[in-house]
């Protein structure tokens, strides 16, 4: 395979993978290769535009993915710990915790060989692997996804309807939520993978983990393509989008007509949530939805730039945010200060310490 030929190669599987943009695409090696000017008839070869810093940069930046699997394994591991010893699987939000937690955990297990691959520019571990890193990729930040936005809406009907939704809020509800999620999870994974093959491709004595789109007799690979791209447009950009922000205004009219003391602190909250949904998983994606294979060289740079920093965003939100849910709720506060007295007595006064000035500054602001 000459070299012209292989890189031709792989920016076609890239044009009709971008088709796939809402979930955070599997990472492809970028390649400078040639253009070439269709206005003048002897196709005059244009210079290739270099992705050099682009993939150095890349390969920077995922020096945090194995920051962010060590974190994630410890801080949705203590979720997990918390709810084994203090609690039950008998409420809903701990339902859709630990189902979060779980998707969590699948998807930020992918992390370090994407790492791995990002540093080395050559996939190492195999082709079987390869397929299961597919595979668990998309599975976790589709089911990711889902039960945020899952989450998101159970806390609007447990706090805007508080007394009709009581009878709605059950185990069985519960339940048949976590398998319709994760079903849909599975249906939008397969179709990754029998649109799109996943297989290893040497190029030059490198080994990519790369996507091509399958030919399937009688269909387009471009109506292939657009299939899943609307696919993913709607369940994992539009509807979380549309449901995060109702859920969370009728939350904050909610608390802010009542007469609750800590109103504010909680709208506070509120709005860091939302900041976070907006900052991490929002920006990226319109930023995927803005990319043009098609615009001039400096736009594509600049382009790849935004979208190797935004991706890490992505990434750092599907693994803060399980943590994030469980650890604003006063009541996992208190388990987890009587997990860390039991597991080190030492921090005993310091703990307590620490309460009596939180207690003190709460009824000053009360009192104010």
């Amino acid at each position: 395979m000459s070299h012209s030929s292989g890189a031709t190669s792989q920016r076609t599987s890239r044009s009709f993978s971008s088709g796939q943009v809402i979930s955070p695409p599997t990472f492809k090696m970028k390649f400078s290769t040639p253009d070439y000017d269709y206005s003048d008839s002897n196709m005059e070869l244009v210079p290739p535009c270099s992705v050099e810093s682009v993939n150095l940069l890349g390969a920077q930046l995922s020096i945090l993915f194995y920051f962010m699997f060590v974190f994630s394994v410890f801080g949705n591991g203590l979720v997990l710990l918390i709810i084994h010893r203090f609690e039950k699987l008998t409420t809903v939000t701990n339902i859709l915790l630990v189902n979060l937690v779980m998707s969590s955990l699948i998807f930020m297990s992918s992390l370090p060989f994407m790492g791995v691959y990002l540093q080395l520019s050559n996939w190492i571990f195999g082709n079987v692997m390869c397929k299961i890193h597919g595979t668990v990729y998309y599975l976790g930040s589709y089911s990711s996804v889902l039960f945020l936005t899952l989450l998101t809406f159970d806390r609007h009907l447990a706090v805007v309807h508080s007394l009709t939704a009581s009878r709605l809020r059950s185990q069985r509800y519960a339940a048949v939520s976590c398998v319709l999620v994760c079903l849909v999870s599975c249906l939008c994974m397969l179709q990754a993978h029998v649109f799109y093959t996943k297989a290893l491709v040497d190029f030059e004595n490198t080994t990519y983990c790369q996507e091509y789109l399958n030919e399937i007799p009688g269909i387009e690979g471009k109506l292939l393509s657009d299939f899943g791209f609307y696919i993913q447009l709607i369940l994992f950009l539009i509807v979380p989008l549309a449901v995060t922000i109702y859920c969370y205004v009728r939350i904050a009219i909610t608390v802010v007509s009542s007469k609750i003391v800590t109103k504010f602190k909680t709208v506070r909250l509120i709005f860091v949530i939302v900041l976070l949904f907006f900052t991490c998983w929002i920006l990226f994606n319109i930023l995927m939805l803005m990319n043009d294979e098609d615009a001039d060289c400096e736009t594509r740079q600049k382009m790849d730039y935004a979208l190797e920093v935004t991706r890490v965003m992505a990434y750092a939100y599907f693994c803060i945010s399980p943590v994030f849910y469980t650890f604003v709720g006063k009541k996992f506060q208190k388990y987890f200060r009587q997990l860390l007295v039991k597991t080190f007595p030492r921090f005993k006064r310091d703990v307590f310490v620490c309460l009596q000035n939180r207690s003190k500054m709460s009824t000053q602001s009360t009192q104010n």
